[in-house]
């Protein structure tokens, strides 16, 4: 698969040290050691996208036995339990956050 990034501002990249994008380990990959915002300045995860993202494949979320340990049983009845006592709500965007999102249905 490829990946292609297209910046409104391409200049914004120049002070970008070389040493933080790397060619993968894959063919036709590339690795950044760091968080990437994608019309955000300020990302706090290791990528943040602010907007809507269309995504023409599988969103993987690995999960496998061998990155585990201590795997147990649970106690159905207590797990149900618990969740009788979650609390759940329903609510709508307030406008100005829906319109600044793209949110159309809030």
């Amino acid at each position: 698969q490829n990946i292609s990034l297209q910046a409104s501002n391409p200049g914004q990249f120049e002070s970008d040290s070389d040493v933080l994008w790397q060619r993968g380990p894959a063919p036709e990959t590339i690795a950044y050691h760091g968080r990437v915002g994608i019309n955000t300045d300020a990302p706090d995860e290791a990528l943040v996208v602010c907007g809507n993202a269309k995504v023409m494949g599988r969103v993987m979320h690995p999960s496998d036995s061998r990155a585990k340990q201590n795997i147990r049983e649970v106690d159905t009845n207590e797990q149900l339990r618990r969740i009788t006592q979650m609390r759940l709500v329903e609510y709508d965007y307030k406008p100005e956050f829906a319109s600044v999102m793209g949110i159309k249905d809030t």
